[in-house]
């Protein structure tokens, strides 16, 4: 039988064999060229929304969010940061028709003509948020997150996601499966992901965009 001496001898030496090899972090992958989403560094937790902060505090940099289909959640995933008052000026949910035509000036027959779930209303609805807050950027959603309410134009999962600096306006179209909750979980990290890409891969890094007046 193994004396108590032996037993703690193999326990200490299991534990110096741990602390010089310890398990790699988790990493969380996603968006064009596997953006770390997420990774642990010791105690502290490194996130897509902090790394966009970051980047809005040392430009100067201000954003609005105006969101249909993800019902306040990229507004929580921005507002999760501590100090993201510095940057982020306020969020709207439009989620009727007639909202989005009272506070983000977005005539009705317009919004008719095109469909709520359109290139063409995504682009408006982020142009009027930045307008209304006279931000940098106006980041928008608009979707179908289902079970009910497809239709052969916008089908269950579909999701534009619109991003305005004054002086250009991209929209990103996206097809989610999955329940309700996971569609609205994935088209809120997309629209942070396309966010986020826009500001590494355009040219805001070298010249700032102003805010519309």
């Amino acid at each position: 039988m193994m004396s108590w001496q032996e037993s703690m001898r193999i326990s200490f030496s299991k534990l110096c064999a741990y602390s010089s090899n310890p398990p790699s972090p988790p990493f969380t992958k996603g968006g064009v060229g596997g953006i770390a989403l997420e990774k642990k560094e010791g105690d502290m937790t490194v996130k897509l929304e902090k790394t966009i902060g970051n980047l809005l505090r040392k430009k100067g940099w201000t954003l609005s969010i105006a969101e249909s289909c993800t019902g306040g959640l990229v507004c929580d995933r921005i507002t999760n940061v501590s100090g993201s008052s510095d940057y982020f000026m306020g969020g709207m949910v439009t989620y009727s028709n007639e909202s989005k035509a009272e506070h983000l000036e977005i005539p009705l027959d317009y919004i008719k003509r095109y469909g709520a779930v359109s290139s063409q209303v995504a682009r408006k609805m982020a142009q009027g948020v930045r307008k209304a807050f006279h931000t940098t950027f106006g980041l928008s959603t608009t979707g179908v997150a289902g079970p009910t309410g497809g239709t052969k134009r916008s089908p269950i999962g579909r999701v534009f996601i619109g991003l305005a600096d004054g002086q250009r306006t991209w929209v990103k179209k996206e097809d989610f499966r999955g329940s309700r909750r996971e569609i609205k979980k994935k088209a809120t990290e997309s629209a942070l992901q396309f966010f986020y890409e826009r500001l590494i891969q355009g040219d805001f890094l070298r010249k700032k965009a102003e805010p519309k007046k």
